[in-house]
């Protein structure tokens, strides 16, 4: 079987989606085991032939790679004509996985792709206008024309199921993994003093303008780190006594991260999954998390839950996480071995072949 697997958005640096796109490519190369042959395809801009090759260092995958100024106007064009077919330019394959950033036609084989949450659909309001345009877009088409549509979480099967109208026969969830390096072993950050630990985006989903009045509640025995690039929309002010702004950090220094904070908390209002969630259960940490169902798969039974909109509820949950930690950092260490890469691309590779 001759998998094309899209990896065009591993052209920015990597977050969530690069994360989880990345990690399931790997686990569907070790599934295959050589039985398959797996091309990574990409078409993107010039800053994208860095990132795409070096994000995929280790992955025994064939490389099929265009770069090219004007990338994203080919990546619509192609996909809005529909034409020519993508085997014009890599030959037969059995199987095409297309991302979120263009739906590229093809003659035959199976057809999937990945969608990761319906944010842009649900609430327009949290994401830029052209992400609102380009995965609505990418929405209908998959609706239409996929075979298979994987999804991270069983609460975003449900969703996709129901508000796309795809039936449940082709939507398969894949749960994301967690990498090695995320582990209770090694080093831990030292940022001066004990902290909490927030990863995210500054933008409104991630609802850090909560977490923030949250630690001002606290009393002042830990700062709040905040890791994440700057977003769009309306942003959390972050200009608190306490607050250390650590800005965009990469995954390399994530874990020591994670391993030297008292507890990570997460207040996301909306999730597709929540992979920091499990992330920091792997390092060893205690998690607060949202009590939106979205999380639920991600938190299971180790993280406390509470009201994202409520900041004394999560002050009170980051209070019960600093007593209970020893508790909780069993729970989650327990919690976040059940996710690996390797089971995500088995699920992946099992849809294909029952598609075929």
């Amino acid at each position: 079987m001759r998998i094309v697997y899209d990896v065009t958005p591993l052209a920015l640096p990597p977050a969530g989606i690069g994360n989880y796109l990345r990690g399931t490519l790997a686990g569907l190369a070790e599934a295959a085991g050589g039985d398959h042959e797996i091309v990574a395809l990409a078409v993107a801009g010039p800053r994208g032939r860095k990132g795409i090759p070096a994000a995929l260092d280790g992955v025994a995958v064939q490389r099929s790679f265009l770069f090219l100024p004007g990338a994203r106007a080919w990546r619509r064009g192609w996909s809005r004509l529909a034409r020519p077919p993508l085997e014009r330019v890599l030959g037969r394959f059995d199987v095409l996985h297309f991302s979120d950033w263009w739906y590229p036609p093809q003659r035959s084989g199976v057809r999937a792709t990945t969608i990761h949450d319906l944010v842009p659909l649900h609430f327009p309001e949290w994401v830029p206008a052209p992400t609102r345009r380009l995965h609505l877009a990418k929405y209908a088409n998959a609706a239409a024309t996929c075979d298979l549509v994987f999804v991270n979480s069983a609460y975003t099967g449900d969703d996709v199921a129901t508000t796309l109208g795809i039936a449940r026969d082709r939507v398969r969830v894949a749960h994301p993994g967690v990498g090695a390096s995320f582990g209770p072993e090694g080093t831990a950050a030292d940022l001066g003093r004990p902290y909490l630990l927030a990863v995210g985006t500054n933008e409104p989903r991630k609802n850090l303008e909560a977490l923030v009045a949250a630690h001002q509640l606290l009393g002042g025995e830990h700062a709040l780190a905040v890791a994440g690039g700057e977003g769009w929309g309306q942003r959390a002010g972050l200009d608190h006594p306490g607050v250390l702004r650590l800005g965009y950090v990469a995954d390399e220094r994530l874990p020591e991260l994670y391993r030297g904070a008292a507890a990570f908390v997460y207040p996301s209002r909306f999730e597709g999954f929540g992979i920091p969630v499990i992330e920091a259960m792997a390092c060893g940490t205690p998690v607060v998390a949202s009590a939106h169902p979205s999380l639920d798969e991600a938190s299971g039974e180790a993280a406390l839950r509470a009201d994202a909109d409520d900041p004394e509820a999560l002050a009170a949950a980051i209070r019960e996480a600093l007593d209970r930690r020893e508790e909780l950092v069993a729970r989650g260490l327990e919690h976040a071995r059940r996710f690996t890469w390797r089971a995500a691309g088995e699920a992946f590779l099992r849809g294909y072949e029952e598609a075929a």
